[in-house]
């Protein structure tokens, strides 16, 4: 079922890089790709549950500060160990200058 919250502006985050969201029990991380579309993955690593807020993007990866490993953001697939299980990835729409994201149940 869909629970779409707002998380931001979509100038609260800048090209190539992330911001955290928390909603509830959730920590989210909140993308703008170089192509400018805007993505959302679990906030932390699955490896040792470091928050990924802190970590360094480059073109659609998100790696991790605590240990190096990376996941494409798009699909949250696990790219470089120690990483090896992927990140769960959010709907995202964008309306009227806010992003959106859609938490489920």
């Amino acid at each position: 079922m869909a629970n779409w919250v707002r998380a931001c502006a979509c100038d609260d985050v800048e090209t190539e890089d992330l911001i955290r969201f928390d909603h509830d029990t959730g920590s989210y991380a909140i993308y703008r790709s170089p192509d400018d579309e805007f993505y959302c993955t679990d906030g932390h690593c699955t490896h040792e549950q470091v928050h990924l807020s802190n970590g360094l993007v480059m073109d659609n990866i998100i790696e991790c500060p605590g240990h190096n490993g990376q996941f494409d953001y798009r699909t949250g697939e696990a790219k470089r160990s120690p990483a090896c299980v992927d990140l769960k990835t959010y709907e995202v729409e964008v309306r009227s200058g806010d992003v959106y994201i859609n938490v489920g149940d």
